[in-house]
């Protein structure tokens, strides 16, 4: 009895199939711009073919005919970059009218009930496999195209990093003229007002433009490290900086123990200390503390390092910042590149060396810790 019920809707399927694939086509939703949809109605077909013959295939046959059948739809779609929900929308008015088909067999709905549910199979099995592989391959196209932005972003960050160390290169050779000319006017006039000044702000300009530099290569070409002496070196920043600790009436405490002698760039770890005590400077006179004070101490660790902490008694920097601090291009100033401390941490692990800051309530502090005369 079962087989002559399958054999009568074989017999029906293949004696409807134009009118079902018809009714189908007219229900379905095409888009204007899809390059395939002449194809679609032979896709439609060849699904079809494969449930006429359903009774026909084991399991694992019907799987792989539907797989691939499945796999090469998806495709397409992609390749058409249709919404997948309009393909899913299609696929189950195919069912649907193949299920209101079933009620014109003749044959009663229990006998039928085996058939269904392997008509059911298929199509389940069809939506699965092309959605997944719809999915897989849409998520392979958005990764690709993020590569390429990433690699065209990359290249023009690259390109932009060149003009502009060219810029700041060709913008230093008359920076450097000007600062000769003005120690000539010192030399020639040296009760001339704003002299000091002019090159104290010269100066500043010249540390920033090294900033830049700095951030475009790890090693300098053609440039040798010294031996240096760390205390001398400390003495010269404070020197450096000596009209802004005035104008802000900071107290500079020093607790510096024996001058050792370090070795690598001196004038990267310059702009290392001149950076921070400025940054400290600039924040207590914003502050506006009773009694500003910067303490500079130093300590040896383990006989094979010095640790230098600069620390201040402005305000507390917020737990959430200190992480982010050493960050490029983060900064809390109005008028801040962000560069400053991102430049001192690059330095610093360029010497083998490490850049921390600790805050509390009370004191804000930056420990730096180098190697003693241990060649990179």
């Amino acid at each position: 009895m079962l087989s002559e019920v399958k054999s009568d809707l074989l017999a029906f399927f293949v004696k409807n199939k134009d009118c079902l694939i018809e009714e189908w086509e007219k229900l379905i939703i095409i888009s204007n711009g899809d390059p395939y949809k002449m194809k679609i109605r032979a896709n439609g077909e060849a699904l079809f073919n494969v449930i006429i013959n359903i009774n026909e295939l084991t399991e694992e046959e019907l799987i792989e005919k539907i797989h691939k059948l499945a796999i090469e739809v998806s495709e397409e779609r992609v390749n058409a970059d249709v919404n997948i929900g309009d393909f899913v929308y299609n696929v189950n008015l195919g069912r649907s009218v193949l299920y209101s088909y079933l009620g014109k067999t003749g044959l009663e709905w229990p006998d039928l009930q085996e058939s269904i549910n392997k008509i059911n199979f298929c199509f389940d099995k069809f939506i699965f496999f092309a959605a997944s592989h719809y999915s897989e391959a849409k998520n392979q196209i958005i990764e690709e195209k993020t590569r390429f932005i990433d690699s065209t972003h990359q290249d023009r960050l690259t390109l932009l990093g060149q003009m502009t160390s060219s810029f700041i290169h060709e913008f230093r050779n008359p920076l450097t003229s000007i600062q000769g000319f003005i120690q000539l006017l010192k030399a020639d006039f040296p009760n001339m007002r704003y002299l000091d000044i002019i090159s104290s702000e010269l100066d500043q300009l010249n540390f920033r433009i090294s900033q830049f530099l700095l951030l475009s290569k790890k090693e300098i070409i053609g440039k040798d490290k010294e031996y240096f002496k760390l205390n001398k070196l400390i003495e010269d920043v404070l020197n450096f900086l000596y009209p802004s600790i005035l104008d802000s009436k900071v107290k500079i405490k020093n607790d510096l123990r024996e001058d050792l002698t370090l070795i690598g760039y001196s004038d990267e770890i310059r702009q290392v200390f001149i950076n921070i005590i400025f940054n400290a400077i600039d924040v207590l006179n914003h502050h506006r503390h009773s009694q500003p004070t910067i303490s500079i101490s130093s300590s040896v660790e383990d006989q094979h390092f010095v640790k230098v902490a600069i620390s201040n008694n402005g305000p507390m920097i917020p737990a959430e910042l200190q992480k982010t601090i050493f960050e490029p291009f983060f900064t809390t100033k109005t008028l801040g590149t962000g560069l400053g401390l991102f430049v001192c941490k690059e330095i610093i692990e360029k010497h083998k060396g490490s850049l921390a800051c600790y805050s509390s309530p009370d004191i804000t502090t930056f420990s730096i810790t180098l190697p003693i005369n241990v060649e990179n």
